[in-house]
């Protein structure tokens, strides 16, 4: 599901990041494990010379994974850094090792730290067990390989930095991220009618600006 509330009328031009070439080595393996995680089935179309592609789009992604024969000259699992952002690091990971799939404790990031043993993502090579202690958003992670050896990252988001969501739109691509950003925004409203001493008629106002700002970064209503 996606829900767009425009707040004014000019947009720019649109460019929309919607597939990502993956090279694999076994198509139908590949198949087999994408399939196994739940992603949705989009296409697989077989063409002359031996053409193959298969897309899967993973649960509430606006963005699909591609991959077959002929598709790309790409070694097999070189594909490395692929992020997959999640809203609970630790349920995310319960679902996957469910399915069979081997995936590695969650870890934390050790801030600016680009040298140690570990594979390389966003923050560096240092890896600290467990999720942040905090829960801060951007900062717990799990990993996990296909087959081939192409490397996925999976990122807790909870609460979206400045800037990184266009000011123009609130998107929501599942009822379980908007039932989440309900819930939150509940929780703040009942801590602001305590402020108030009384309660809030205008909490749908309150609510639809606290949804807006947290998604769009901006300071939430008191």
């Amino acid at each position: 599901m996606t829900t767009a509330i425009k707040t004014n009328n000019e947009r720019a031009l649109e460019m929309k990041l919607e597939v990502i070439v993956i090279p694999v080595s076994d198509v139908d393996r590949a198949k087999h494990f994408y399939g196994n995680l739940g992603w949705r089935l989009d296409a697989d179309f077989a063409g002359s010379d031996d053409y193959r592609v298969i897309q899967f789009t993973p649960p509430g992604s606006g963005a699909s994974v591609i991959f077959g024969r002929h598709v790309t000259a790409a070694a097999p699992g070189s594909a490395q850094g692929l992020y997959l952002v999640v809203s609970d690091i630790e349920a995310a990971r319960r679902d996957l090792l469910a399915r069979g799939v081997e995936i590695s404790e969650a870890f934390h990031h050790a801030g600016d730290a680009y040298s140690g043993p570990d594979e390389p993502y966003l923050f560096g090579r240092r890896r600290f067990r467990g999720p942040d202690p905090e829960r801060s958003s951007y900062s717990s992670y799990a990993s996990f390989s296909d087959p081939d050896g192409n490397g996925w990252l999976l990122q807790e988001v909870t609460a979206r930095l400045p800037g990184r969501v266009a000011a123009d739109a609130t998107t929501f691509t599942s009822l379980t991220e908007l039932e989440s950003a309900l819930r939150r925004a509940e929780a703040a409203h009942g801590e602001h009618e305590q402020r108030l001493g009384e309660r809030d008629a205008d909490w749908p106002s309150w609510y639809a600006e606290y949804i807006i700002n947290e998604q769009a970064g901006k300071p939430l209503p008191t």
